[in-house]
């Protein structure tokens, strides 16, 4: 089977349909496997996409976050079993005292979530009532989620949380004395190699940054508009949300990562560690390590590796297989642009 040409194909029909709008990479090593670009970056001026095209990569900056934090644990600044309520000396919250660093890297701290999108909310609703330009700093977060009742004590369950990431960025900024962005700047993407990433302001001109939006249908099925998502998250990323970045920078942090740049060995190892149960599927056990999530099969190998993010507009995914040291990097400006292209790469990589 021809690789490329079956992915050419493959994204130009999804492209003509409408239902792919975004950039794909895939490497192995140093080699290009596979790298298109497809649909509009603005629709409204009919700018289209290109490898060069920054995108919102929604809870892929979780993976910033993790290895920011685990920047600080190497450097002996942090552990993981530091508890972060009286760490923060955060007031009058519903958080257990006993919720650590290593609670909120695996997702399992059971802190309540701005939006508990495990029990079908939605992040974009939260901004129905709260202005999202209220919401710039890492500590404007915190009203949002640090009075909500927990879903289960600290340990004793594995539920994905985004405020978790928050907290954790709370964490950065007090150890480092720098802003969560200054600091992902300075000691992830400049010293990665990502030269094109970075938070960019929604409510600013930013050049190369694709425009996020969703069709709008009729009765029928048929689109008949675009809904902008300009409302519906905070105008600039934080801990938990919202880096923008190239599908090739992206790419090279993982890259950067596994090859030691950014962590000891030690926790290089550990951050391609499952650590945390989640749940069974579809013949898989999918668990939960500090950041990305893992699909073991039921030998116990670890087929592959992955960080997905997802909000109105966006969607992204990039996801490693050890077995065959491939990266597969999918970024979108559609939130449902992602899901069926990552499963079909999977196919290709893993059946042939």
């Amino acid at each position: 089977m021809n690789f490329t040409a079956t992915l050419d194909r493959y994204f130009q029909e999804l492209e003509t349909q409408d239902k792919f709008s975004g950039v794909v990479l895939v490497t192995q090593g140093d080699a290009q496997l596979y790298a298109g670009a497809f649909g509009h970056a603005s629709r409204s001026w009919k700018i289209k996409n290109t490898l060069e095209t920054r995108f919102d990569t929604a809870s892929i900056t979780k993976l910033f976050t993790s290895v920011a934090t685990l920047q600080l644990i190497d450097r002996g600044l942090l552990g993981f079993e530091t508890r972060v309520v009286d760490f923060l000396a955060l007031p009058d919250t519903t958080i257990s005292k006993e919720v650590n660093v290593y609670h909120l890297l695996t997702h399992t701290s059971g802190i309540g979530d701005d939006a508990e999108e495990e029990n079908g909310e939605s992040y974009e609703d939260v901004w129905k009532t709260k202005p999202n330009y209220a919401v710039t700093t890492t500590a404007d977060f915190l009203p949002q989620f640090i009075h909500k009742p927990a879903n289960f004590p600290p340990g004793q369950g594995c539920r994905y949380c985004n405020c978790s990431f928050v907290l954790l960025g709370l964490v950065i900024e007090k150890i480092s004395g720098m802003n969560f962005r200054d600091y992902v700047r300075q000691n992830i993407f400049a010293r990665a190699g990502m030269t094109h990433s970075d938070f960019l302001r929604l409510d600013r001109v930013n050049e190369n940054a694709a425009e996020g939006c969703d069709p709008l249908y009729d009765e029928n099925e048929h689109v008949i508009g675009w809904k902008k998502n300009i409302y519906s998250f905070p105008p600039i990323g934080s801990p938990d949300s919202g880096a923008h970045v190239t599908a090739r920078d992206l790419d090279r942090f993982l890259r950067a990562v596994k090859t030691g740049q950014l962590l000891s060995p030690k926790l290089t190892q550990a951050f391609f560690t499952p650590q945390a149960h989640y749940r069974a599927m579809n013949g898989w056990v999918k668990m939960y390590g500090y950041g990305l999530w893992f699909y073991v099969d039921s030998s116990g190998k670890i087929v592959c590796c992955q960080k997905e993010g997802i909000n109105a507009g966006v969607s992204g995914a990039v996801r490693y297989f050890p077995e065959q040291d491939i990266n597969v990097v999918i970024l979108s400006n559609l939130e449902d642009g992602v899901w069926k292209p990552v499963w079909k790469i999977h196919e290709l990589i893993v059946i042939g």
